[in-house]
């Protein structure tokens, strides 16, 4: 078997949308990609219904946590995914990473759950396919 691709996931503040992304892109395609997230101003917690959702999924995993982009810019990414136009525009530039792409979602956060549950079909819908096609 071939070694797995390295996807990272950037967001502005690591506590939504780029962690329901992590999760969902190792739960559907962790065969052949590891995701992890990050943010450019991580808020160092995890947006908790974005965790309910996760969990109700069967998608959540104790290791999922906000953190700061410092921790993974040493990680040799296959791609960097940014998917908030902040994360877009202030994207470091990674010494490793081989490609950046932009897929931006809307920040579900402060609305309504139902919010929460669109971003995610949004994710599976608009962002695997993507992924599979570049790193799978």
């Amino acid at each position: 078997m071939s070694q797995k691709k390295h996807v990272l996931i950037l967001c502005t503040g690591n506590s939504c949308r780029s962690i329901m992304a992590e999760a969902l892109i190792n739960a559907k395609l962790g065969e052949c990609v590891k995701a992890q997230s990050s943010g450019v101003k991580a808020s160092g917690k995890v947006n908790p219904n974005a965790q309910k959702l996760l969990t109700d999924n069967g998608y959540w995993r104790e290791e999922y946590h906000s953190k700061v982009i410092d921790t993974v810019l040493d990680t040799a990414f296959d791609l960097v995914v940014t998917v908030c136009d902040n994360a877009k525009e202030t994207c470091p530039m990674f010494p490793k990473a081989v490609k950046t792409i932009h897929v931006g979602f809307e920040d579900p956060s402060g609305k309504e759950y139902a919010e929460y549950e669109k971003t995610l079909k949004l994710l599976e819908d608009e962002l695997l396919p993507v992924i599979k096609k570049e790193l799978c």
